[in-house]
Order: C-alpha cells, then sequence, then structure tokens
C-alpha cells in the first residue's frame, strides 16, 4: 500500500452528528486506481455500535408516527440533492471501489430509482378492508412499520445497496436504520449520508457505523434491532440468517452467485457477444449479477469465443476516474490477489486459458489493482473455476451438446441469482424461463436485473429469508400488518343478555 501524506480520519455518524471514534483500530481506504491509501475508517467499538441502535430507537418513536407524506417529502428533497451532486458522488464511488464512471453514475441512477418507488410508499403500503365481512362486523388492515433495522453492505456497491436497496424503502415507511458500511469503501457512505442530512432527515432515523465483524454481531443479536438487511458471501450470510433469526429478527440476505447464460447456436452470436462482454467484465466482474458462465452450443462456441476475444481485447482498461475507462481496477491489493490466484486454480485444474488477464499493468498506474479480461474455454464440472463465485473479470465457457444438456447443467449449480438465454428460438426462450432455477431470469439480456418496483430475487444459495429486496417485497419486509374489526351496538344488541363465543365474526 501507498499512503497519501496524511489520509483522512472518517467519523462515524450517530444522533445526527458525525463523531470521532474513541478506538485505536482504523482500517485503511485505498485509490483502487493508484493503490494510495487516502483515508482511515474507525473500526467503532461495540459502544457506540450499541449508540447507534439507542439513537435509531429514539428517533424512531417520532419519526415512525409522522403522516407518511411527510417521510416522502424527505426523500424527493434527497433525490433532487442527488441529481445535483451526480458527477461527485460517481467520482466518490468510482475512486473508492473501481469501477468507471459511467457504471459510478448508475449506482447514483439505481439510488435515485429507490427513492421514486419509495415516494410510492402512501400507495404501496396500503392496507386492506371489507365492510360487514359478518353482522354489523368491518375489518381494516393496516401496514405498519417495526422499529429498527440494521444493514449490512458489501464492498462492490457502496452507494447503491445500503443508500438504494434498503435505506428508503426502510425509512419512509417509518422504520429507522443503523448502517455497518464497507469499511474498504466508507466515503461513498460518508457523502450520501450528508446529503440526506441537509434534505431535511430528522437526527437518529439512520445512522452510520463501520466496524469488524465482532462488533457488527450486536447488530444481529441486539434486542431493539427488528431485521437485518445484508448483502455478501453465502457463509456469511447463512451465519446472518441464522444467528439474526434465532433472535426473532426478519432477514434478507442476498449472498453469492455463479449466474449461468446459455448461448444456443441460433443466436445472434456477434450481438450477444457484445451484450456479453458488458455482463461479464462490467465493473470488474464485482456483482453478484455478472455473467461469469457461457454455456455454449458446442457448434458455435469456436465462433463465439472469438467474438468474445475480440471485444474483451478491446476494452478500455485504465483509471477507473478517468471519462475514457470502459474496465477499471478491483477494489484492493488482497482482492486482485484472490482473482489471480483463482485464474491460476482454473489453469492447474486443465481448462484452457484463452486470454490471461493476469499481468496486465496500466502505464502510470502501475501500483493499481487491475486484472485484464480473462477467457477460459472448456470448463468441466468438475471444475471449481466453474462452480464458485471468482467476482472478477473471469468468464468460463462451458460446451454443451444442446439445450436440454444446457440447462440441466445449470440447473445443477448450487446459485440461483441470474440466468440467461440468448436465442431467436420463441420455444426454447419460453422453456427457460419456466424451467430455470434462478430467480432473475434474461432472454436476449445479459444483466437480467428488475427495475425496483420488481423483487430482486434470488434463489438457492443465493438468498436466505422470504422477503426480497424492492418491490411489494420490500414493503412487506419493512412493514407488519395490524388487522382491526370494528362493531358498533345498536339499540337491540345492547340489551343482548348473551354473546357467543366468536362475538359474532363466525358466519355460519
Amino acid at each position: 500500500m501507498i499512503h497519501v501524506a496524511d489520509p483522512i480520519k472518517l467519523k462515524y455518524f450517530v444522533d445526527g452528528e458525525w463523531l470521532e471514534s474513541k478506538t485505536d483500530k482504523y482500517m485503511e481506504v485505498s485509490d483502487s486506481s493508484t493503490g494510495e491509501v487516502f483515508a482511515l475508517a474507525p473500526c467503532c467499538t461495540a459502544s457506540e455500535v450499541e449508540d447507534a441502535i439507542n439513537s435509531a430507537h429514539q428517533a424512531f418513536q417520532i419519526w415512525g408516527g409522522l403522516p407518511i407524506q411527510k417521510r416522502t417529502q424527505v426523500l424527493f428533497a434527497w433525490k433532487a440533492l442527488l441529481e445535483k451532486h451526480m458527477e461527485e458522488l460517481a467520482y466518490i464511488c468510482s475512486r473508492e471501489v473501481g469501477k468507471n464512471l459511467d457504471e459510478a453514475r448508475g449506482e447514483i441512477v439505481k439510488i435515485i430509482e429507490g427513492c421514486e418507488v419509495g415516494v410510492a410508499a402512501p400507495m404501496l403500503a396500503k392496507g386492506e378492508s371489507i365492510m360487514n365481512v359478518s353482522t354489523g362486523h368491518d375489518t381494516v388492515s393496516y401496514r405498519e412499520p417495526l422499529g429498527v433495522f440494521a444493514g449490512i453492505a458489501p464492498f462492490n456497491f457502496p452507494a447503491m445497496i445500503p443508500w438504494g436497496w434498503m435505506i428508503p424503502l426502510c425509512i419512509v415507511t417509518g422504520n429507522t436504520f443503523v448502517l455497518k458500511a464497507a469499511s474498504m469503501v466508507p466515503t461513498s457512505s460518508v457523502r450520501l449520508m450528508e446529503l440526506l442530512q441537509e434534505a431535511g432527515l430528522p437526527k437518529g432515523v439512520v445512522n452510520v457505523v463501520t466496524c469488524s465483524r465482532h462488533e457488527a454481531e450486536i447488530l444481529l443479536t441486539h434486542p431493539l434491532i427488528r431485521g437485518v438487511s445484508f448483502v455478501g458471501s453465502t457463509d456469511v450470510g447463512k451465519h446472518v440468517y441464522s444467528v439474526a433469526a434465532a433472535h426473532g429478527k426478519r432477514v434478507q440476505a442476498q449472498t453469492e452467485a455463479k449466474n449461468h447464460g446459455l448461448v444456443l447456436a441460433d443466436a445472434s452470436l456477434e450481438r450477444a457477444a457484445a451484450g456479453i462482454i458488458n455482463s461479464t467484465f462490467g465493473c470488474a466482474g464485482m456483482r453478484c449479477m455478472a455473467l461469469p458462465v457461457c454455456v455454449v452450443e458446442d457448434k458455435v462456441a469456436d465462433e463465439f469465443i472469438g467474438y468474445m476475444t475480440k471485444f474483451a481485447q478491446q476494452r478500455i482498461v485504465g483509471c477507473s476516474y478517468d471519462p475514457k475507462t470502459e474496465l477499471g481496477p478491483v477494489v484492493s491489493a488482497d482482492h486482485q490477489g484472490f482473482i489471480k490466484n483463482w485464474i491460476n486454480k482454473g489453469v492447474e485444474e486443465g481448462a484452457d486459458l484463452v486470454l490471461d488477464g493476469r499481468d496486465l499493468v496500466v502505464p502510470g498506474f502501475e501500483k493499481g489493482f487491475f486484472v485484464g479480461p480473462t477467457i477460459f474455454d472448456n470448463v468441466t464440472e468438475d471444475m471449481t473455476v466453474g462452480r464458485d463465485e471468482i467476482f472478477g473479470p473471469v468468464l468460463a465457457i462451458k460446451r454443451v451438446a444442446d439445450f436440454e444438456e444446457g440447462i440441466e447443467l445449470m440447473n445443477a449449480s448450487r446459485f440461483a441469482n441470474g440466468s440467461c438465454i440468448f436465442t431467436e428460438s420463441g420455444y426454447y426462450s419460453r422453456e427457460f424461463a419456466r424451467r430455470t432455477h434462478a430467480g432473475m431470469v434474461g432472454i436476449n439480456v445479459g444483466i437480467p436485473v428488475p427495475v425496483s418496483f420488481f423483487p430482486f430475487a434470488g434463489h438457492k444459495d443465493s438468498f436466505f429469508g422470504e422477503s426480497h429486496v424492492f418491490g411489494l417485497d420490500g414493503i412487506r419486509f419493512f412493514t407488519e400488518t395490524k388487522c382491526v374489526t370494528t362493531r358498533w351496538f345498536t339499540e337491540a344488541d345492547k340489551k343482548q343478555k348473551k354473546v357467543n363465543t366468536w362475538e359474532g365474526t363466525v358466519n355460519r
């Protein structure tokens, strides 16, 4: 690591104030393109994490009782600030994560999209009612906030995931929030919190800490936390789900993926390859909706690989915040080494290395965390390089004889986040949509991420919980139902001497 002369020592945010931690442990935040450590994030103490929870609990007493339109006004104001500061926010995100500026702008756009769904909460969070469900009885259901929620964010989308997926729906439905920002990439959260505060959010409604897994464990067990939203690895997600659920909390845990795309012989191969390049190498492969495996009909595999190799070699690799860059670095030196070790393993396992990105050097940015586009051919099911999540710009080609072999191979994966098919056949498109195990499916679409009024719906080992992120699932996760049954007595009712066991609510 290279340290700038004076790295910024970041603070944490509790009860409407930026505070200096009492910790003696700080975590390095680096510029992914240069390798320079430009900031230090505090490993907040257990008591500081508890302070954040208590602040959120106190804020809920007022925030949860406000009319919903008063809460939506904060999102309206924040949305305007996000649009005003788009370029600044994109640069901050690009610098710490490594994604190019267009990809970073997309993160901010997805936060704005989350706000736009959130301001529809007066329509989405309504209950139901029936008059005269039984003679003289009316029933109304309400969706009410629960209290304090915790969010544990990953490093790959430090802006979109906590600030777009979690916070808008959480706070607009009347809850309060404690965010454990990813310690490697906290500066996006710092600026987004400042803008949310500027938008008029009352103190304590959102609190931000950085800490280790040890202190984060408090968020899974603390009695004031009502639910936990997590994005990260499958092993940690299983732990979050089991521990938090055992302590009576709601959980949505989005975890790993190894998305597969099926390329049939009748597909428009050049156009498919042009889209898959973005799916595989966009965000340097560091996203759970990347497409790291292509299952290709053998008769067209050579032609398809030719297109993929050509397009991959044309990608402009460079400093993440250079406007010309198409493929930036990965997030850290450790992650760079992790990806290179996976490439080494693929070679050892016997896959054919068509394109090797291990030794890529960007002139002027020699200390950056770069990995070039990498393509393996003839990857078989006994090779871990084609089964496990690498989270980098690495594509595995698996050859199959036909559609049936392809979908059977894909469905054998323990992950089921996204899947896609490239074909001109309506029959195979329909069969694929019906039979694939994945929760998000693309037909000639390489990144089948739904817009925010649909749920982000992973299956199998890609998700643990009941209610997914976004859409009506998101509203349900952050609210609980209360049913109220009412009866008003007539004069005859008041004279009634004997009342039925069921109080008249049974009609038979």
